[in-house]
């Protein structure tokens, strides 16, 4: 019995053309350190939107770098935090090569528990297209 050859399936960077262009989330784009965070929140620059907070702090890595905070209290359930900060991670991963060397804390600041994915993910992508260049 013939079988028919299968279809190629072409990759993103075949798709579109990134020409160079890091999509990844690295070491180098996240904040690790207690003072790493301390240094954005002591700066004492913020954008508010519906769910999300961005606090911000320029830096002299030449990128911008990510931290996530979830507080329990405004996420009790642990599939929802990991929700959040996955789609906080991906919508920065996305954006990264058009941000400017910030370093970023985002923080959830209301219930997002009636939210959906898609209104979250808008409330970041518009957070984020705010900063300050």
């Amino acid at each position: 019995m013939p079988v028919a050859p299968r279809a190629v399936i072409a990759s993103l960077s075949e798709v579109t053309d990134l020409s160079g262009v890091d999509l990844g989330f690295r070491d180098a784009h996240r904040l690790r350190k207690t003072d790493e965070y301390s240094s954005v929140f002591a700066f004492r620059r913020a954008i508010k939107g519906r769910w999300f907070i961005v606090h911000y702090r320029p830096n002299e890595c030449g990128t911008a770098r990510l931290g996530v905070v979830v507080a329990k209290k405004l996420a009790r359930r642990a599939t929802l935090r990991n929700l959040l900060k996955r789609i906080v991670r991906e919508n920065f991963r996305k954006m990264r090569a058009t941000l400017p060397a910030h370093d970023l804390v985002v923080r959830l600041h209301a219930r997002a528990d009636d939210a959906t994915r898609a209104m979250l993910n808008e409330d970041m992508a518009r957070l984020l297209a705010r900063l300050p260049r």
